[in-house]
């Protein structure tokens, strides 16, 4: 039989326990271990949700990884065409981890309507675009199909319908500069709107539509083998540098590539910040979360004084002494984590199915609602560095155990 677990059982349970000096203490500390846990929890969901929608958004309108040609000059407009025919495409198997790779195209404009006119770069997509992100951006209307026929129909923001006082089913005319020539008459398309998106990031939607990439191709007398820019998707964001390196070196050297995270560096920047607040917040809690346990032990073995007096009277040495205190104060902790968690997790819960918290200024997080992502391992992780990291901190106030004399504290009152 442990003991020292024995003992501190008994303590726990036994009715003086509830009614004692330090009951009053002992439930602020499980109250702020609790309070500590929620606030962690719903950081590290918060600011990993946020991460995980800001880089999905970025994802759909670019992939993980842009090829394209040198001559480009990271230029937002499709300047120097790059052959399809690769071997690299349509499926990249020189590289792990790339589940998708799309063709693209992309070339300024101007939309003109009776009333007012709006400067655009039109995306051309084809057939094996991924537009699955889409579906959740849509707000209105069907995404295009260009799996067939040359087609009309293009894709725009929500943003650029209200500028241009356009509806789903309405037509404009873009025109569109020629690459050859400046000072002849601009190429013009009339285009009829199949839908309408939303992502939340103003800086894109106010500035793209999407068609079909045989119009870009055709008003640039490119071939049909030739595109703007390849979008590589890969399994896992984390990834996207070490992938980065092994895409450059299975392409052509007259090719370059680059990450979203170059591309958006400012945002990524911004975003990587999240991680020093999240762990700025755990720290401030499993302090402020230990500073309580250690008074509510302080004040235990105050409480327990004669007892103490009386187990060193038996041959009991302070180490064993100590750790019927650290059992006592572990159980604390653990329902203090179990509450904690409870009501945290519960918030996470809620704020995922129902979204019930949103943002004052949605404009300035690229969301209306505030995202939570966390995984299992997360919590438990958490969790037991909560627990080790107080009891670690209980371990240098218990040793006032080892000062306390057996007759002095047999006749403490």
């Amino acid at each position: 039989m442990n003991l020292e677990y024995f003992i501190a059982k008994r303590l726990i349970k036994g009715k003086e326990h509830k009614i004692s000096i330090s009951a009053p203490i002992i439930k602020i500390a499980i109250a702020a271990i609790a309070i500590g846990v929620i606030m962690m929890l719903v950081a590290i969901a918060t600011g990993g949700g946020l991460k995980e929608k800001i880089r999905e958004k970025i994802t759909a309108f670019n992939g993980h990884v842009q090829i394209y040609n040198y001559d480009n000059n990271n230029s937002e407009v499709s300047v120097v065409p790059v052959s399809t025919e690769q071997e690299f495409y349509p499926d990249f198997n020189m590289v792990d981890g790339i589940v998708h790779i799309q063709a693209v195209a992309t070339k300024a404009g101007i939309i003109r309507t009776e009333e007012t006119f709006e400067g655009i770069i039109a995306k051309g997509v084809g057939k094996e675009y991924n537009w699955e992100p889409f579906d959740e951006f849509l707000i209105e209307g069907v995404l295009p199909d260009y799996s067939g026929e040359l087609n009309s129909d293009v894709l725009i923001s929500r943003i650029m319908s209200n500028r241009l006082n356009l509806k789903v089913g309405d037509s404009f005319f873009t025109f569109f500069l020629r690459d050859d020539a400046a000072d002849k008459i601009p190429n013009q398309r009339k285009f009829t709107i199949t839908g309408i998106y939303d992502s939340g990031f103003e800086e894109i939607d106010g500035l793209y539509i999407f068609t079909d990439i045989r119009h870009i191709q055709r008003m640039n007398k490119w071939k049909d083998t030739e595109i703007g820019n390849f979008e590589v998707f890969l399994e896992s964001f984390d990834d996207i540098d070490e992938k980065n390196i092994e895409i450059r070196s299975n392409t052509f050297s007259t090719l370059d590539n680059r990450t979203i995270k170059d591309k958006y560096y400012k945002i990524f920047e911004w975003i990587g910040l999240f991680d020093f607040n999240i762990a700025l917040i755990i720290g401030i809690m499993i302090i402020v979360g230990g500073i309580n346990m250690i008074t509510a032990l302080l004040v235990l073995i105050l409480e327990r004084t004669p007892m103490i007096g009386i187990l060193k009277a038996l041959g009991t040495n302070n180490w064993s002494i100590r750790k019927v205190f650290l059992y006592n104060a572990a159980y604390l902790i653990v329902v203090g984590l179990f509450w904690g968690n409870l009501i945290g997790l519960g918030i996470i819960f809620i704020q995922e199915k129902f979204r019930v918290f949103k943002f004052p200024n949605p404009k300035e997080y690229y969301i209306e609602y505030i995202p939570v992502s966390i995984d299992l391992w997360t919590i438990l992780l958490l969790n037991a560095g909560v627990l080790l990291l107080c009891l670690l901190m209980l371990l240098i106030p218990s040793y006032i155990i080892t000062r306390i004399t057996p007759v002095k504290a047999i006749r403490f009152e």
